[in-house]
């Protein structure tokens, strides 16, 4: 049975950030909503600087990029680059945009089931419970947590071959989630398939989303380090992504 929702929108625009491609839209909630009212299979991707330096390296990955059905602008330095390449785009943060297919979804209720997969465990199974405190008729299919064994790894697909969920979120960090969405959306082909890093972590309240100020300039990534300094590393990628970036405008 198919959800209610709005007719299919247009297709969005398409535009290259290094090689890859990013969909440009006014309202990514409403278009990607309407195919998950109709059952048309989409892989969301979460494009920011670190996943496009990694793509470079993994050509998989970057394969996954461009055939994905939408690719959102979800990071500052590809909203700089777009900017710079003379489009005036707002970000569309992965977790919002996540945020809303999930209260969509509960519009829908049972028509409409999600399954969360990923993060520590107990984190994802809190971030339903929260979530349905916030939205009773959200019809949550499963939870699994991203720490499984192998057998459990079997046990997860043969579940979602046989309960065809309509919204599923990944928490998998990339290009982990990103890797096993690719190969496993052949199991529920009418599904919407996201890959949403550590969201789980912040529904569940584990951790916490940057001040509105630090988004609206840009440095949310800042936060993030503050929060897991750990990723130091990681965040070589941002002066990486900067100088190809500037590079390639200069060509």
């Amino acid at each position: 049975m198919l959800c209610k929702g709005p007719a299919v929108l247009e297709a969005p625009e398409q535009f290259t950030v290094l090689g890859l491609p990013v969909h440009l839209l006014n309202d990514y909630g409403n278009w990607l909503g309407s195919r998950l009212s109709q059952g048309i299979g989409t892989h969301v991707i979460t494009l920011n600087a670190e996943m496009t330096i990694q793509a470079e390296r993994h050509e998989t990955l970057a394969q996954i990029i461009r055939q994905s059905e939408l690719v959102i602008p979800d990071g500052a330095g590809i909203i700089l680059y777009l900017r710079l390449r003379g489009q005036r785009r707002r970000r569309c943060p992965g977790i919002e945009l996540a945020e809303s297919l999930l209260q969509q979804a509960a519009q829908w209720g049972a028509s409409c089931p999600v399954f969360f997969y990923g993060g520590a465990p107990g984190v994802a199974a809190q971030a339903v419970k929260n979530w349905q405190e916030q939205l009773p008729q959200l019809a949550i299919q499963g939870v699994t947590d991203g720490y499984i064994s192998e057998e459990a790894q079997q046990e997860l697909q043969h579940t979602l071959q046989k309960k065809q969920p309509r919204l599923i979120l990944v928490g998998l960090g990339v290009p982990r989630q990103e890797l096993w969405i690719a190969q496993h959306r052949h199991l529920c082909p009418q599904a919407t398939w996201m890959g949403i890093g550590g969201s789980f972590d912040i529904w569940a309240g584990n951790k916490s989303r940057a001040p509105a100020w630090l988004g609206d300039n840009h440095l949310e990534w800042l936060y993030r380090l503050y929060q897991e300094p750990w990723r130091w590393r990681r965040m070589m990628a941002l002066p990486h992504f900067a100088l190809k970036a500037l590079a390639q405008l200069r060509a």
